[in-house]
């Protein structure tokens, strides 16, 4: 038998829907592998389609499409390592989620996806049917285990594997981020090398897809836990990897072992990632944003800069009256600090315009929130002509904290294509700030140093809509505010719940309040950067007309 076992480990970067072109990558990782002598080229879960496809998988000209690809990639990948690839798979008129095994120019085994996700971002159960609890494969002489990604999670499918006769499990992935998700990979995966005694290969794919970012960092377990290769976070990388067999079974020879980042790079890489993949798996080049000189489009023109180079943000200052010179001055210096476009453009001719024809019908009223929303829909306006004109995509700029309780004007600063920050609370942003003021990676695109100019950072947020105007003049400080939310949101904390954690009463009902009106603007707002299982979009669905209050 055979005492050697090489498998090449291609953690890529598939787009949806891209069929052909998730092929070709599939088809030159196969050549890496041909070429480095390796038993199997191995790639993640639903790699041929991209992942999450959500119900477009469930359209038969497109799975059926993949389907073909992948039986056409066994023909092309004949002469060489076996090809092992996630797609789509029908039989007796259902659909799975499989992984296939192709050899000798066709598909020669496939598992079947036992247990489906049907939680946070994932609605499996509703595309997928389920397959049976099943055994390993073959390759040569070697019986390989491939719970694809939940079913990783539930120790009976690598139990099963085990007690069938796999030698080793190799799990293909699709697993996107939040914050601590490496952790909780690695505890589970633990838990499933304990209990079958067997080497465990974790591989996952990387790349953005709208909200969600899939962040490789796969790895590789031998029996009692000791990790024998660990791959970098956020980035593509293919890797070579030795099984050896021993008088004790399959063990898997000492790799690269790439330190992982903390949770402040973490969100940061996946901050710019989503956004360069949303760009680029949509066709866009450009982008502009509307830079107030606060801290929150601040962090975003860094992130845009980061993302897709200085060359290709556009930041517009658009003031009124009511615009500090603070603001003014600080604007400029962090867009010409970043080395992106500026522009200036007062909004006052245009805003007069829209007084004097509303003022007619607007006779006898007293000025209130109408006349602060109309500046910042006007701002909206120009924006989006600007990104008309320019083929550049809008981005908005409210952190998570503003659009859980709607501090946000609608079709006015809400207006935009993406939204990087969606996910990140206001206090969270201050130390983004700060962190990428203080930190430079090789995968950011704008400068090094403190881009982002102090000031910004610790003045007091104001959305200068009216004289001397602060944010905490109609919220909460935001350290109390992100506390709230972090319990009301993230963890489905009661009233009775916070007001235990110390919070006055008061306080806490004025927050749910915010939160369940603004559920209509949030179904009207762009998508952005997931980095927490309390996302806003598909971590978090409510009814946007509804009247329950919790009166505890």
């Amino acid at each position: 038998m055979a005492d050697r076992f090489r498998i090449t480990l291609c953690q890529l970067n598939p787009t949806v829907g891209d069929i052909a072109g998730n092929a070709a990558l599939a088809r030159d990782a196969w050549e890496q592998g041909r070429a480095a002598n390796a038993d199997m080229v191995a790639l993640p879960e639903m790699f041929i389609t991209g992942y999450n496809a959500q119900d477009l998988v469930m359209k038969p000209v497109f799975h059926n499409a993949a389907i073909a690809a992948v039986e056409q990639l066994a023909i092309d990948c004949a002469d060489g390592p076996a090809l092992a690839i996630g797609c789509p798979w029908v039989e007796d008129d259902k659909l799975y989620n499989a992984y296939m095994i192709c050899r000798g120019g066709k598909i020669a085994s496939k598992v079947l996806k036992h247990h489906l996700p049907n939680e946070t971002v994932f609605d499996e159960v509703r595309i997928f049917d389920a397959g049976p609890l099943g055994g390993p494969y073959s390759v040569g002489n070697t019986r390989i285990g491939s719970p694809i990604c939940e079913d990783s999670w539930h120790e009976d499918v690598a139990e099963t594997l085990a007690e069938t006769g796999a030698e080793f499990l190799l799990v293909p992935n699709g697993s996107p981020y939040y914050r601590g998700k490496q952790d909780t990979r690695m505890n589970l995966m633990v838990a499933r090398v304990v209990e079958t005694g067997l080497p465990l290969i974790y591989l996952n794919m990387v790349g953005g897809q709208d909200d969600q970012v899939f962040d490789g960092a796969s790895f590789a377990l031998n029996p009692g836990g000791a990790l024998a290769l660990q791959m970098p976070a956020m980035e593509t990388a293919i890797r070579h990897i030795d099984l050896e067999r021993g008088a004790d079974g399959w063990r898997i020879k000492d790799g690269d072992k790439v330190k992982q980042p903390d949770e402040w790079e973490q969100d940061y890489h996946v901050m710019v990632l989503s956004l360069r993949d949303y760009m680029r798996k949509t066709g866009f080049k450009k982008v502009l944003l509307g830079m107030s000189g606060g801290i929150d489009s601040a962090i975003v023109a860094t992130i845009a800069a980061d993302a897709l180079g200085p060359e290709n943000v556009r930041c517009v200052m658009l003031p009124s009256e009511y615009t500090s010179s603070d603001s003014l001055e600080d604007a400029k210096a962090c867009a010409t600090a970043l080395g992106c476009t500026y522009d200036f453009v007062p909004i006052k001719e245009g805003r007069d315009a829209i007084t004097n024809t509303l003022a007619p019908l607007f006779e006898g009223y007293d000025e209130d929130l109408t006349e602060e929303n109309i500046q910042s829909r006007l701002r909206g306006l120009l924006l989006m002509a600007m990104s008309n004109k320019f083929g550049s995509m809008l981005l908005t700029t409210g952190n998570k904290s503003e659009v859980a309780v709607g501090y946000a004007t609608i079709y006015g600063d809400m207006a935009g294509g993406y939204n990087p920050i969606k996910d990140l609370y206001k206090t969270r942003v201050f130390e983004t700030c700060r962190w990428r003021n203080e930190n430079h990676r090789d995968w950011m695109m704008a400068p090094e140093g403190a881009v982002i100019p102090e000031r910004i950072i610790t003045k007091p947020p104001s959305a200068e809509l009216r004289d001397d105007q602060k944010d905490n003049d109609s919220l909460p400080d935001y350290p109390v505010l992100d506390a709230l939310l972090e319990m009301l949101v993230d963890n489905n904390a009661s009233v009775a719940d916070c007001v235990a954690a110390g919070f006055d009463r008061d306080v806490v009902k004025k927050v749910e309040h915010l939160i369940y009106i603004s559920e209509y603007k949030r179904f009207q707002s762009a998508p952005g950067a997931r980095l927490t299982k309390g996302a806003f979009w598909l971590d978090r669905r409510y009814p946007i007309a509804n009247r329950w209050r919790d009166n505890e």
